[in-house]
């Protein structure tokens, strides 16, 4: 028994992968060749849904990169607003206090600051939507396995 070496194993000649092909190209085709040809043009689409993925996260992923590289320098200009005008307080409190409670009421303050921030922190992660075309493309791919009504038959 010989394996082909080239084409699509079907006797109207080669088709691409995820061709329609139509009933007297199926009759014609052997179990082998039409599980052949089911086997590539699953791998085709596990291909393009990886390919699909990498884009999606490229394209994401920038997105993401530009956003924390800006986040980071408003970052930095905020601890420096909040170290100055810590220090102000600080300060300003000293006049009417002793300095060491004046730098614990100073201190409440930002932890009251960093549990608001937390707190608003977390909601904002839970609303991360991920890769949704991927997602979405994905979970048609069962759809796509079922029999069509006007499915083909021996």
């Amino acid at each position: 028994m010989s394996m082909p070496t080239q084409g699509s194993g079907l006797d109207s000649g080669y088709q691409a992968p995820g061709a329609p092909h139509s009933a007297d190209e199926v009759r014609g085709s052997s179990i082998g060749e039409l599980m052949r040809q089911v086997t590539t043009d699953l791998s085709t689409l596990m291909r393009q849904e990886v390919e699909l993925a990498k884009a999606e996260i490229r394209q994401e992923g920038k997105k993401a990169g530009k956003a924390a590289g800006l986040f980071g320098g408003a970052g930095f200009g905020g601890y420096m607003v909040a170290l100055f005008v810590s220090i102000a307080i600080w300060q300003f409190l000293d006049n009417v206090m002793d300095s060491g409670l004046a730098a614990l009421i100073v201190a409440v303050i930002w932890a009251v600051i960093a549990g608001v921030l937390y707190s608003l922190a977390k909601k904002n992660a839970e609303r991360i939507r991920g890769l949704k075309q991927t997602n979405d493309s994905v979970q048609r791919i069962p759809d796509a396995l079922k029999p069509h009504p006007e499915g083909v038959t021996r």
